[in-house]
C-alpha cells in the first residue's frame, strides 16, 4: 500500500488527531477546533445521534436531525474519511495510505457500526426500515437490551395492530441495569401486547420463508426481523499497535484519571472504547469529551499534569425510552415507568439539546 506522509507540525500549533467521529469524538472535534490544528478521522461523513436512531427507523423524518454531515459543524477543521490502521509515535496510518503526525492523539472508535459512508445514503436507509416495519404484519426483534427493548416501544407506539415478538438469551430485559427496571420496562411491553420470550435465542441463519425457530423449541412466524444485539468494541486493529498493552482483557482500553491512555502523556481515549468501570452510555461519552477537551486544552498551554481535569465514572443513572410518552428510569432513589420519565427523553429524545451542544439550531428551518 502507498503512503503519503502529511508535512511536518507548525511548531506554535499543535496538531490534535481524532479517531472516530461519534458522540464522543465529535463533540470533543467540535470543541478543539478553534484552539487547535484538528484532524477527524472517521469512515462516515456525518455524524450522528445514537440513541435517536430507532425513532428514525419509524419516523425517517427525525433522522433529518439527528444525521448531521461533520462539515455542519466541524468548521475550522480537517474530516478524513477513513478508518485509522496503525499507530507510532505521533503518527497515525490510514486505510487510504496516510500517515497523519500528532501532538495529541484521541481514540474515540466505539463499537463496529457498519453503517453507509454518507449522510443522503443513511437517510435512504432509514426510509427503507421504515418501509419494511410498515410493510409487515408481525415483526421479530432478536435482542432485550436497551436498542431492542426501546425499538419494540417504538413500533407498538406507533403501530399498535402489528404482531412484535422481542426474543433475549437473558433472564431478564435491560440487564445493564437493575432487576426493578427490567421488570417495569417487562411489563409495560406485554401491556402493549409485545410477546416476550426469555432465556432463548434465535439463530437468523436458519429461518425459512418468515419461520424462525428458538433454543427453546418454539416457533416465531414474523415477516421481519430486527437483530438488536451488542456490537462489538472497535479495538481490533489496535492489537497490532504500540497500544497493544493498553487494552484490558475485553478489549478496551485503560485509562488514567485525566482519560489519558495509561501510561502515555499525549494520547487519550474517550467514549465506550475506555475501560473505565461505568454503564456505557452517550451522556457520559459526551462527559468524556469535555474532560479530554479541558485537558488538551492545558496541555497545550503549558499548565502543569497536576491541575488537569479529572474524571469520575458516572453513577447508574439510565433512562430507556417506550415509545413517544414513556420510559422507565433507575435513579440514584428510585426506579420509575411511566410518563414522568418520558417526559424527560422520550418526547425529543435529547437531540434538540444535543443539536444545540454541537453549535447547530434545535431544529430544522
Amino acid at each position: 500500500m502507498a503512503t503519503e506522509e502529511l508535512p511536518p507540525l507548525a511548531s506554535d500549533i499543535k496538531r490534535v488527531v481524532i479517531l472516530g467521529g461519534g458522540i464522543a469524538g465529535s463533540l470533543l472535534a467540535k470543541s478543539l477546533q478553534f484552539r487547535a490544528d484538528i484532524f477527524l478521522v472517521d469512515p462516515k461523513e456525518y455524524f450522528e445521534i445514537p440513541w435517536a436512531s430507532l425513532r428514525a427507523m419509524v419516523e425517517p423524518s427525525f433522522a433529518e436531525r439527528t444525521v448531521i454531515n461533520h462539515s455542519d459543524y466541524l468548521t475550522n477543521g480537517k474530516l478524513v474519511v477513513s478508518t485509522a490502521v496503525n499507530i507510532r509515535d505521533n503518527e497515525v496510518l490510514t486505510s487510504s495510505g496516510q500517515w497523519i503526525a500528532y501532538d495529541y492523539l484521541v481514540i474515540a472508535t466505539g463499537h463496529l457500526d457498519h453503517v453507509p459512508k454518507t449522510r443522503t445514503e443513511r437517510l435512504e436507509q432509514y426510509q427503507a426500515e421504515s418501509e419494511k416495519i410498515k410493510s409487515a404484519n408481525s415483526i421479530l426483534i432478536v435482542g432485550g437490551g436497551p436498542t431492542g427493548v426501546e425499538l419494540a416501544g417504538e413500533i407498538v407506539v406507533d403501530f399498535p395492530d402489528k404482531k412484535v415478538t422481542l426474543v433475549h438469551r437473558g433472564s431478564r430485559l435491560l440487564e445493564f441495569i437493575g432487576a426493578k427496571a427490567s421488570k417495569k420496562a417487562l411489563e409495560w411491553l406485554t401491556s402493549k401486547k409485545v410477546e416476550v420470550l426469555l432465556n432463548q435465542s434465535v439463530d437468523i441463519n436458519t429461518a425459512s420463508d418468515g419461520t424462525y425457530q428458538t433454543s427453546g423449541g418454539e416457533t416465531i412466524i414474523a415477516d421481519c426481523h430486527f437483530v438488536c444485539t451488542g456490537k462489538p468494541i472497535g479495538s481490533s486493529w489496535l492489537k497490532d499497535t504500540i497500544l497493544k498493552d493498553k487494552l484490558d482483557g475485553h478489549g478496551k482500553l485503560v485509562v488514567d484519571d485525566n482519560l489519558r491512555v495509561r501510561g502515555l502523556k499525549n494520547v487519550f481515549a474517550i467514549g465506550d472504547i475506555t475501560a473505565i468501570p461505568e454503564i456505557q452510555q452517550g451522556y457520559l461519552a459526551q462527559r468524556h469529551a469535555v474532560v479530554a477537551a479541558k485537558n488538551i486544552k492545558m496541555l497545550m498551554s503549558g499548565e502543569k499534569e497536576t491541575k488537569l481535569a479529572t474524571y469520575k465514572p458516572g453513577s447508574a443513572i439510565a433512562i430507556v425510552s417506550l415509545g413517544r410518552r414513556d420510559a422507565v428510569a433507575q435513579l440514584p432513589f428510585a426506579t420509575i415507568c411511566g410518563c414522568i420519565p418520558g417526559m424527560i427523553k422520550s418526547r425529543d429524545l435529547f437531540v434538540g439539546k444535543t443539536r444545540k451542544q454541537m453549535g447547530l439550531k434545535p431544529t430544522l428551518t
